[in-house]
C-alpha cells in the first residue's frame, strides 16, 4: 500500500535525536513552559526571521488567540476563504466573529485579492489568507488593501512550513501569523501543536498572555485568556525536526517534479507555483473531472490519495445558509468537485512515485480521457 500521508517516517528517519529529546524532557522534571518550549520559539522566530514566537495548543487554537489579542471579538467580521480546512472558520467563530467568505484562484486555490475590495465592510476588522497546500497566497496586494482599510492581516500558515513569498518566509508578512504543527504537517510534532508568530511586540505580547489564562504574573489574569500551551515534549520533538525542514522540503520539492514531469501529458491539472514564490508541497493536489472515479482506481491499486476539501465550509452542515458568502464562490465550488492529493510524503520512493503514474496512465487509457 502507497499511503497519501505517513507521519511514522518522520519519526523512523529521526528517531535516535527524536527519542534523546523525549528522554530529556522526561528526566528533566518540567513539563509545561519549560526550556523546550522557549528554545523551539526562539528557533522557529530566528527560521522565520520574526520577532516573536508563542506556543500554543494547536493552529486552531493559534488563530483564535491571534484574533483575540487583535481585539476580535462579537459584531466585528473576517474575511478569508471556504476552500480551507474548516479550523480557519472555525477559529473566527470561535472568539464571537463573523466569518465573510472569499472566492480562491483558479490556478493556485488561495485567496483571491481582487474579491477583497466587495467583502470589506464597516464591521470588517481582519483578512485571514490561507497558504494552502504548501503554496503562499499572493500576499503583496492582500497586504496592500489591509494597509488601506487598516485591517489587521493574520497569516494562516498551517499548511506552508517553509514556503516563501518574494524570498522571505510565509508568517513573517502578516501582523501575526499562525502555523499548525499537526502530524502530517512538514513540520509535524507527534500530537497535536500550533505556533503564533510576529514582529509586533504588543500584540505578541497580548498572544503570549492570553493562552495561559491571560497572567501576565502567575496566578494574575490580567486579561480573560484561556489554557493552550505548546507543551515540553512536543516542543523538544520539534526542535529536533526543525533541523531538517529544509532539506525535507526540498525532497518533497524533488518528489513533485517527478508528478509533474510524469504528468505533463496527462489530463490532470498539476500544481502551479506562483511566480516568485516557493510551494513546499505540504500536498500534491492534482484536478480531474473524474475525480472519485480516478480515486476508486487508485485505492484498487494500492495507492492512497485523499480529497482536500471534498466540501467548501460554506456548503457543510454545520455552517450551510448562515456564512456570509460575498458574491458567491464558483471556483471554491469546482476546485472541492475536482481536487484529489496524491500521496506525497518523505517515506515515497521513485519507484512509488513510477507506481502511481502507471496507474493514472492506466486509468487514463481506460477511460479514453
Amino acid at each position: 500500500m502507497i499511503l497519501c500521508a505517513n507521519p511514522l517516517v518522520q519519526y523512523q528517519v529521526h528517531r535516535g535525536e527524536i527519542d534523546a529529546a523525549i528522554r530529556g524532557v522526561l528526566e528533566g522534571g518540567r513539563y509545561i513552559l519549560g526550556e523546550e518550549v522557549a528554545g523551539f520559539e526562539s528557533e522557529f522566530a530566528a527560521f522565520l526571521g520574526v520577532r516573536h514566537a508563542i506556543g500554543v495548543g494547536s493552529g486552531t487554537e493559534a488563530l483564535h488567540i491571534s484574533l483575540r489579542a487583535c481585539g476580535i471579538g462579537p459584531g466585528d467580521e473576517v474575511i478569508t476563504v471556504s476552500h480551507t480546512a474548516v479550523a480557519t472558520v472555525a477559529a473566527i467563530e470561535l472568539c464571537g466573529a463573523t466569518p465573510m467568505l472569499v472566492d480562491i484562484e483558479a490556478d493556485y486555490y488561495t485567496i483571491e485579492p481582487e474579491k477583497l475590495e466587495a467583502a470589506i465592510g464597516p464591521k470588517t476588522k481582519a483578512i485571514i489568507p490561507v497558504h494552502l497546500y504548501g503554496q503562499p497566497a499572493d500576499l503583496g496586494p492582500i497586504l496592500e488593501v489591509g494597509r488601506r482599510h487598516r485591517l489587521r492581516v493574520i497569516e494562516d500558515c498551517a499548511q506552508a512550513h517553509g514556503a516563501l513569498y518574494n524570498g522571505r518566509h510565509v508568517g513573517s508578512f502578516g501582523d501575526l501569523a499562525c502555523f499548525s504543527f499537526y502530524p502530517t504537517k512538514n513540520l509535524g510534532a507527534i500530537g497535536d501543536g500550533g505556533m503564533i508568530v510576529s514582529n509586533d511586540t504588543e500584540l505578541a505580547e497580548r498572544a503570549r498572555h492570553l493562552r495561559e489564562y491571560g497572567w501576565v504574573e502567575r496566578y494574575i489574569s490580567h486579561l480573560a485568556g484561556l489554557n493552550s500551551r505548546l507543551d515540553e515534549v512536543q516542543a523538544a520533538i520539534l526542535r529536533v525536526k526543525l533541523r531538517h525542514l529544509d532539506s525535507e522540503n526540498s525532497e518533497r520539492a524533488n518528489l513533485a517534479r517527478m508528478y509533474d514531469q510524469g504528468l505533463a501529458d496527462s489530463s490532470l491539472v498539476t500544481p502551479r507555483c506562483r511566480a516568485g514564490a516557493r510551494h513546499v508541497y505540504h500536498l500534491y493536489v492534482v484536478r480531474s473531472h473524474h475525480r472519485e472515479a480516478l480515486q476508486a482506481f487508485l485505492k484498487s491499486r494500492g495507492i492512497g490519495t485523499l480529497v482536500h476539501y471534498p466540501v467548501p465550509v460554506h456548503l457543510q452542515p454545520g455552517y450551510r445558509g448562515r456564512l456570509s458568502i460575498g458574491d458567491g464562490l464558483p471556483e471554491s465550488e469546482r476546485a472541492a468537485g475536482e481536487v484529489l492529493s496524491l500521496p506525497m510524503h518523505l517515506g515515497l520512493t521513485h519507484e512509488d512515485i513510477q507506481v502511481v503514474l502507471n496507474a493514472v496512465q492506466t486509468f487514463q487509457e481506460d477511460h479514453h480521457d
